[in-house]
């Protein structure tokens, strides 16, 4: 057998090895991606309208996330890598279903995220009055603009009821940093919700 032969088969070996490999990693992944839906879908509950909008929310996550395995880092945390996910679809269906500005007020139910930011005073004008006419379409792009290490705090706590201490484990990190990337992200969102408020009021 040539030289050139033999190099050949040696690649086509590393070759199958390579493929062998990746196979048994990609059926790895996506079996403890699986055994994580439960977690997945309940946050997927609360963001989505209904039922049936959560459980789309669910299989668009896992959809994509079997399309870009590959990108996750093993060893890393799959929880926080999936919410990421489910945070950034749910984040791009509001802006596509965004319709035009409302008039009526929000019904009381609908601001369960602002009256949480209510909550955590840090000197942000009043605008209780002009905040009547944002809609929820407002919410969900303001919440857009928050980073993604605070918007992942905001939508586990404030969205998802967890507490503090499994939002610290979903994100692999400290309470203390969960509570600070919360104190954080709520002001970057009560301000963008503040400005849009204002700039509503003074366009009517």
């Amino acid at each position: 057998m040539s030289a050139a032969a033999t190099v050949a088969l040696v690649d086509e070996s590393q070759d199958a090895h390579r493929l062998a490999a990746e196979a048994r990693d990609r059926v790895r992944f996506e079996e403890d991606a699986l055994a994580l839906a439960d977690q997945v879908y309940r946050v997927a509950r609360h963001i989505a309208n209904s039922r049936e909008d959560a459980e789309e929310l669910v299989q668009e996550t896992y959809v994509r996330a079997f399309r870009s395995w590959a990108s996750f880092q093993p060893g890393t945390n799959l929880r926080a890598w999936l919410l990421r996910i489910l945070t950034n679809l749910n984040i791009d269906r509001g802006r596509r279903q965004q319709r035009a500005p409302q008039m009526q007020a929000l019904e009381a139910n609908d601001y369960y995220l602002y009256d949480k930011l209510a909550d955590d005073g840090d000197g942000v004008p009043d605008t209780d009055r002009v905040v009547e006419r944002l809609s929820q379409d407002d919410i969900v792009t303001a919440l857009a603009e928050v980073p993604h290490d605070f918007r992942d705090a905001i939508v586990l706590v404030d969205i998802g009821d967890f507490s503090y201490a499994d939002a610290a484990q979903i994100l692999d990190i400290p309470v203390g940093t969960v509570m600070s990337r919360l104190h954080r992200g709520r002001r970057i969102l009560k301000g963008a919700l503040a400005e849009t408020a204002i700039e509503e009021a003074a366009g009517t």
